[in-house]
């Protein structure tokens, strides 16, 4: 799904990423799709992440550890075009991009990337 070399590193980096206190598993997971729906790679995803301390797994629950929020002035990139949210599939013609160190990640619609990132 994803064009990035390592998608293992992307997810990690999105997970950094995220501006809640916790989140239901499934919440992540759907993050995480955005990546990759490879089942084994998604575990790879929460495993490193949680081996980095990036967050903590209790059952079902998922807490981030770090506040390093996405800068939207900054790290989120906008391109206009005709474009297919990572997310939810729709038709945009204003794709929202996240500049992560390994890798570009989008195009998402103005919704989803505030779900996806958590501002919403």
């Amino acid at each position: 799904m994803s064009d990035v070399e390592d998608p293992v590193e992307l997810g990690v980096q999105l997970l950094e990423r995220l501006e809640h206190a916790e989140l239901a598993l499934p919440e992540v997971i759907d993050r995480i799709e955005t990546i990759t729906r490879d089942p084994q790679t998604t575990r790879e995803i929460l495993d490193r992440a949680e081996a980095r301390g990036v967050i903590e797994r209790d059952g079902a629950t998922v807490r981030p550890n770090r506040g390093t929020f996405l800068s939207f002035e900054a790290e989120v990139v906008t391109k206009e075009g005709e474009f297919t949210c990572r997310r939810c599939g729709a038709s945009i013609s204003t794709g929202y991009f996240m500049n992560l160190e390994a890798g570009e990640h989008g195009p998402f619609g103005s919704s989803c990337i505030r779900k996806v990132t958590g501002r919403e």
